[in-house]
């Protein structure tokens, strides 16, 4: 008994529905909050790098200019923009390149997360061959059967072993011998 009152939250259940409702208000305010900062931190940038348009009272001419003149700024910030991705993307293809590098060098590969499947032997076949193949697979068929002839035939060629060496003694057993070797 005393284990499973040592086991027992001392914390009771509502105190701990209370605990985790505050909590997730605090989260909610904090992820307002970083909202907000970050729409702040943008358009005070903004203010900063693209200052305001004055197009109240200017003439055809000057607003065509004026087009032109922001057309360059947008092709200009878009060749550097595609600039900065191509080196973000070089970058992140070195960086690979060498966490690769490393974990050759420790002798550690990262072993893929593979799933375990159970499949028959017919869906597995159906899904290879496609749906229009209706196939079904003994599988103890192609499996050779042994033949109990070869047995009987070892069993027989098996005799009395002294009458096998005196007919092999001599010069004629050596021709003997040679000659069976050979047919």
């Amino acid at each position: 008994m005393s284990d499973d009152s040592e086991r027992k939250s001392k914390i009771p259940a509502s105190r701990k529905l209370l605990l985790k409702t505050l909590m997730l208000q605090k989260a909610t305010e904090e992820l307002e909050k970083e909202k907000r900062d970050a729409d702040e931190e943008k358009s005070r940038i903004l203010e900063a790098n693209v200052p305001s348009l004055q197009i109240a009272g200017l003439s055809l001419q000057q607003l065509q200019e004026l087009c032109t003149k922001l057309h360059k700024q947008i092709d200009s910030v878009d060749e550097e923009r595609y600039d900065i991705e191509l080196k973000v993307k070089k970058h992140d293809i070195e960086i690979d390149g060498l966490t690769q590098k490393i974990f050759d060098m420790k002798g550690k590969f990262k072993r893929p997360n593979l799933k375990r499947v159970r499949i028959s032997a017919d869906a597995m076949l159906k899904a290879l061959l496609g749906t229009t193949h209706k196939v079904s697979v003994d599988l103890r068929a192609n499996l050779k059967s042994v033949r109990k002839e070869d047995e009987k035939e070892k069993a027989v060629e098996v005799t009395d072993w002294r009458k096998n060496i005196e007919a092999m003694s001599g010069m004629e057993g050596r021709k003997k011998k040679f000659d069976t070797s050979n047919a």
